[in-house]
């Protein structure tokens, strides 16, 4: 049952669509698509009047409907191969430009926070904003020692407001489990469930900070990326001190050309370090939209990015990262049986899957795109066709991998808008080459031996030990092994196989030998030309049973 508070938030979406015009969006929805006529009847829609742009409507719909529906916005203006121009336009508004809150009252929330007047921690502090985003905002200040900073200060009330959303979002995904067939595969709680801890890790800006600082290591001695300092002592959870950089905005094409920038260069480094991230740092910046990418103007022919807001920071398991590089690689070499392997052997699809059959099914989907440029090539077709193989394999949805396709889709609407020629796939190929002969090699070897050595060092003492006391029990008859049930299953499916390849070796050898009686024996009732052919047959039979009943299998 839909609870009191969710049905008031549906009502209350509905009434923000109707009052910016937006209601045509409501009649096209499946349950409503039949009464559609109903449109022409309301009686707003009976005298002619002015309306704003479409585009501006839908925006102004989305900013009121808050952080969540924002955040939504802000990620589908960069897919402008998706999107009618002038509703990408419109929308990139959402990157920075989101109505503000009141400076006093941001005024209000640092000194509670700091517990001190703002004149005695600034020297000056600018109560008009420089950028309002969902989830806070950023006010310019100099600290009593001329340092120029920013101060980020999180949204009063806005908690209460995405809890509510999430929960309206909860709701969606329990519906889409119950009565969506494809509900269960996609598993949308668990992605709303990812989602959720998501953003209200956002809400805390000394969490973010620790993101910020630990990105700055990463790249302290690169000349790719810039992170600002943060500055913990004038930090709280709901306000954030950082050192104030300036760049030219990445979406401002003009300006960059204008000062000379070297685009094809800034594109690249942008997948250099989108790659040196994910595989190198396995520490990534998931919120990688426009208005959080800047470009600095120090050096215009070698470009470095400058980047703000890392309240959202993504991450992978060691064996998903893995995985994802062979993945990658095996895309870039046109191996599609062994994405087809990797698949399975990660069991992102289910273990009887036909690895030939997916195979083709993955290579009519990949083939099309290889060797054209990035201007040509759609990742979201590439993704809708993808889904559409994947629910015909049974593969299913991966909740932590959400994050770094967000990301992914924010660099390729970053490269579009950079240099549409850009060839991703030998940009990014060397680089993950390099990557796995570094996880592969004898470099490798050494770097686990030595972040195992202090383990081994304090285990190997013990290891004489407890190897005598094994021995004991077993002599002493003591020693049991407990097997869970998985394990027993496992054994249980080893021994069937080992039965059945028993009997096909039995079988095989009766045939062989079969075979072999009839060339040693003459029977005048058997012709001549007969002989060698059954020969033939009973031996090939015997030979093939024989094979089979080899352990072939790895597991």
């Amino acid at each position: 049952m839909i609870r009191f508070r969710q049905a008031l938030r549906l009502l209350f979406i509905n009434a923000v669509l109707i009052r910016h015009g937006l209601d045509e969006i409501i009649l096209t929805t499946p349950l409503l698509r039949p009464v559609r006529f109903l449109l022409y009847l309301l009686p707003w829609n009976w005298v002619r009047r002015t309306r704003a742009p479409r585009a501006v409507r839908l925006r102004r719909a989305l900013e009121d409907l808050g952080p969540i529906f924002v955040k939504f916005g802000q990620i589908i203006s960069t897919r402008r191969d998706l999107l009618p121009e002038d509703i990408a336009d419109e929308l990139a508004n959402l990157q920075d430009r989101v109505p503000p809150f009141p400076g006093a009252q941001a005024r209000a929330i640092v000194e509670r926070a700091l517990q001190s007047p703002v004149a005695e921690l600034f020297a000056e502090f600018d109560e008009k904003p420089l950028a309002s985003a969902s989830i806070a905002q950023v006010h310019a200040a100099r600290l009593k020692d001329g340092r120029e900073v920013v101060v980020k200060v999180v949204r009063p009330g806005i908690e209460v407001v995405i809890r509510r959303d999430v929960g309206l979002l909860y709701l969606v995904a329990e519906l889409a489990e119950r009565y969506w067939r494809e509900g269960r595969r996609l598993h949308p709680r668990q992605i709303v469930a990812e989602y959720e801890t998501t953003i209200l890790d956002e809400l805390d800006l000394m969490r973010e900070g620790a993101s910020a600082s630990q990105l700055r290591r990463n790249f302290m001695d690169s000349e790719l990326l810039k992170v600002p300092e943060v500055y913990w002592e004038y930090s709280r959870p709901n306000v954030m001190v950082m050192e104030r950089i300036s760049g030219i905005p990445i979406s401002d094409i003009k300006a960059l050309k204008a000062h000379g920038v070297d685009l094809r260069a800034l594109a690249e480094r942008g997948v250099e370090i989108f790659f040196t991230q994910v595989m190198r740092h396995n520490f990534f910046h998931a919120d990688m939209h426009p208005g959080n990418i800047f470009v600095s103007r120090d050096d215009p022919q070698n470009p470095r990015y400058v980047a703000v807001d890392f309240g959202i920071m993504g991450s992978l398991s060691p064996e998903d990262q893995h995985y994802l590089a062979e993945n990658f690689i095996a895309f870039f070499n046109r191996d599609y049986h062994r994405v087809a392997e990797l698949h399975v052997l990660s069991e992102w699809v289910p273990a009887d899957t036909r690895i030939n059959e997916f195979e083709s099914a993955i290579r009519s989907v990949c083939e099309p795109i290889f060797q054209r440029p990035l201007k040509d090539i759609s990742f979201g077709q590439l993704l809708l066709r993808l889904f559409q193989t994947a629910r015909r394999f049974n593969m299913e949805v991966q909740p932590q991998l959400v994050l770094l396709q967000k990301t992914l889709l924010n660099i390729e609407g970053l490269g579009r808008q950079l240099y549409p020629d850009l060839d991703l796939w030998q940009t990014a190929k060397p680089f993950l080459e390099q990557w796995m002969a570094e996880q592969l090699g004898p470099r490798a070897l050494m770097r686990e031996l030595k972040s195992h050595a202090p383990r081994w060092a304090e285990t190997l003492p013990a290891l004489p030990g407890l190897a005598h006391e094994v021995l004991r029990q077993a002599r002493s008859g003591k020693l049991r092994v407990e097997l869970g049930p998985g394990e027993i299953d496992k054994i249980r499916r080893e021994m069937r196989r080992s039965n059945q390849r028993t009997v096909l070796g039995v079988v095989g050898a009766g045939l062989m030998l079969a075979a072999v009686v009839l060339l040693a024996v003459e029977e005048r009732s058997v012709e001549a030309a007969t002989v060698p052919l059954l020969t033939w047959i009973l031996g090939g039979l015997g030979m093939y049973m024989i094979i089979a009943a080899l352990p072939w299998d790895s597991d």
